[in-house]
């Protein structure tokens, strides 16, 4: 599950990596864990989200449960983007799964802040700790 898409805003359609492309996601896996790398463009925005969610429910709709969203290239994000990120913790929830961040800050930090939502999504500044976090205590 190895891969990358990027998407073109003006296109609205994801797209190949090329000049103009703003949004670059990466999917990989560490052990059971599948972390989705966010790169390329410092916002997430309503067109942009759209290639998040695509490739989130892709993920679900396979039989992922465990996910960790690196939004350390992230700075700013909508209320879309807002939405997937719930929308896909209550979806894995609901089957058992989970999902956490890691590196959210600034602006996008300050959004989750204020709604409350870090009482509900963990998040994490270190991959190995977030890693950790999704093994099951012994």
């Amino acid at each position: 599950m190895i891969g990358s898409q990027c998407y073109n805003p003006a296109q609205r359609l994801p797209a190949h990596r090329a000049a103009g492309v703003y949004l670059q996601i990466s999917i990989r896996e560490s052990a059971d864990v599948t972390i989705v790398d966010v790169r390329g463009r410092s916002a997430l925005d309503e067109g942009e989200s759209y290639l998040l969610r695509g490739n989130l429910e892709r993920l679900v709709a396979s039989g992922v449960r465990k996910v960790l969203l690196n939004l350390t290239d992230v700075t700013q994000l909508d209320s879309s983007a807002v939405t997937v990120i719930v929308r896909t913790y209550f979806s894995l929830h609901g089957q058992g799964g989970d999902l956490k961040l890691l590196h959210p800050s600034g602006h996008v930090l300050e959004v989750f802040s204020m709604l409350h939502l870090q009482r509900l999504i963990p998040s994490f500044e270190d991959e190995a700790q977030a890693l950790a976090s999704f093994r099951p205590l012994r």
